[in-house]
C-alpha cells in the first residue's frame, strides 16, 4: 500500500472549490460540479503518493569461513582460517603438512611455537619466520593477516629450500677454495724456495719441478670439472634432442678414458645397438668418469666390465662394474656430493677433484635418466646409468 505525505494538500483544495463554485454560478449542474471536485481532490492525493520503498538486500561479507573455504582448498601454499582463535578452516596443503585434526583445535596448539604465539595473539597481523615446524631443519615464514567479525588468515610460506640452496653455495664455495688453497700453497712454496735459493741441487730442482706441474695440473683439472658442472647446471632443465648412437659413443670414450696403459683392463660387453636423445660430450663424460673411476679405485690387477644392456622398461642401462675394496654402505648417499670422498689422501693422491660424480649425476638428471650406485665392500662397486631408449632406432 503506497504512503502518502503527512500535510493535506491545502491550496489544491481550496482551488478545487472555487472551481465547482465558479461552474454552479454559470449553471453547471451541481451534481456534475460536484463530481468534478471530487476526482480534481483525488488526483491531488494520488499525485502526493510514493512508490514502496524496495526491501534492503542483506549485507553481503566476503569474509567467512564458508565463503572463504572454497577459494583456499586447492592452493599449493598452505593456509588456514582462524575465527576467535580456533582453526575453523584448514586448507588441503595445510591438513597435509599439520594434520587433519588441526580443524576445530586452538591455533596455538597447532604451532607450539614461541614466536609463532606471539604472532598469532597480536590485535594485528604481521610476518614472523619459525624453524622446526614438521621436520628438525625446515623453515617456514608464517604471514597472518587480520580480517572482521573475529577471522584471520595465516599463509604458510617454505623457505627451506632457499636456505638449503643457500647453504650449499656457500659450503660449496669454502670447498672449492679448500681444494685450490692446498695446491696453490704447494706450488707458491715450491717457487719461493727455487726464488730464494740458487744453490739447489739439480736433483732437488727437478723434484721442486715436477712437484709444481702435478700441482698446476691438479688445480687445471679442478677448474676445468668446475666450469663443466656449472654448465651442465645452466642447461639442466633443456633435454637434449638429438638422437645417438650409444655403442661407438661407449666403445670410444671407454677407451679414452682408459688409455694406452689401462686398455688392457677393460671388458667391453655391449650387447645391444641402442639410441638415446642426448647430449654426445656429455654422455661421453659420464662414461670417461665412470671409467676412469673404476680403474683407478678399483682393483688395480682387476678388470673393469662396460656393459650395455636394454631393460623392460625400454631403457638403455649403462653398467660399469670393478673388483676392489668396495665402499661401505654409510658412504653411498653421498657419493654424489660435490667434493665428497671416501678417502681424501687416496683421491687426491690419484689426481681425482671429487667432483666427477656429480658431474655425472647431473647429465644424467638432464637426460632424464637415473644414476645407481652398489658396492660391496671387498667384492667391488656397480655403477649403473639407465636412460630412455628411442624405438626404432638403432
Amino acid at each position: 500500500m503506497g504512503n502518502t505525505e503527512s500535510t493535506i494538500p491545502a491550496a489544491g483544495i481550496a482551488l478545487a472549490l472555487l472551481s465547482v463554485i465558479g461552474l454552479m454560478a454559470v449553471g453547471t449542474d451541481i451534481f456534475l460540479a460536484i463530481a468534478v471536485c471530487i476526482i480534481w481532490v483525488g488526483t491531488l492525493f494520488l499525485a502526493r503518493a510514493r512508490p514502496p520503498a524496495p526491501p534492503a538486500k542483506p549485507e553481503y561479507n566476503p569474509y567467512s569461513s564458508g565463503n572463504m573455504k572454497p577459494l583456499l582448498e586447492y592452493s599449493g601454499t598452505p593456509v588456514l582460517v582462524t575465527e576467535n582463535g580456533r582453526v575453523s578452516v584448514a586448507n588441503r596443503s595445510a591438513r597435509k603438512l599439520l594434520g587433519k585434526h588441526i580443524v576445530g583445535q586452538d591455533i596455538r596448539m597447532v604451532f607450539r611455537q614461541p614466536k609463532a604465539i606471539k604472532l598469532l595473539e597480536k590485535k594485528k597481523g604481521g610476518i614472523t619466520t619459525v624453524t622446526g615446524l614438521v621436520r628438525r631443519k625446515d623453515i617456514w615464514r608464517l604471514n597472518r593477516q587480520v580480517l572482521q567479525n573475529g577471522l584471520s588468515i595465516v599463509e604458510l610460506i617454505n623457505l627451506t629450500a632457499e636456505a638449503d640452496i643457500s647453504r650449499a653455495h656457500t659450503d660449496f664455495v669454502a670447498n672449492a677454495s679448500h681444494e685450490l688453497r692446498t695446491p696453490l700453497a704447494s706450488v707458491i712454496g715450491y717457487v719461493e724456495t727455487l726464488q730464494e735459493d740458487a744453490g739447489v741441487p739439480e736433483e732437488t730442482r727437478s723434484k721442486f719441478l715436477g712437484t709444481i706441474h702435478s700441482e698446476a695440473q691438479r688445480m687445471q683439472h679442478l677448474v676445468s670439472d668446475l666450469i663443466s658442472l656449472s654448465r651442465i647446471e645452466a642447461s639442466k632443465h633443456e633435454q637434449p634432442d638429438l638422437p645417438i648412437a650409444l655403442r661407438p659413443l661407449i666403445e670410444k670414450a671407454a677407451h679414452d678414458a682408459a688409455g694406452f696403459r689401462r686398455a688392457d683392463r677393460l671388458d667391453l660387453r655391449i650387447l645391444h645397438d641402442l639410441t638415446v636423445q642426448g647430449d654426445d660430450r656429455q654422455l661421453e663424460q659420464v662414461v670417461r668418469n665412470l671409467v676412469d673411476n673404476a680403474l683407478k679405485y678399483g682393483d688395480p690387477a682387476g678388470r673393469v666390465i662396460v656393459s650395455l644392456t636394454e631393460t623392460i622398461n625400454d631403457e638403455a642401462r649403462l653398467d660399469i662394474i670393478d673388483t676392489g675394496d668396495g665402499i661401505p654402505d654409510e658412504h653411498i648417499p653421498h657419493l654424489t656430493r660435490r667434493f665428497y670422498r671416501t678417502d681424501p689422501g687416496r683421491s687426491r693422491a690419484s689426481g681425482g677433484t671429487g667432483l666427477g660424480l656429480a658431474i655425472v649425476k647431473h647429465i644424467v638428471e638432464r637426460h632424464r635418466g637415473r644414476l645407481d650406485i652398489t658396492s660391496r665392500v671387498g667384492q667391488g662397486t656397480t655403477v649403473s646409468v639407465r636412460l630412455p631408449a628411442l624405438k626404432g632406432k638403432s
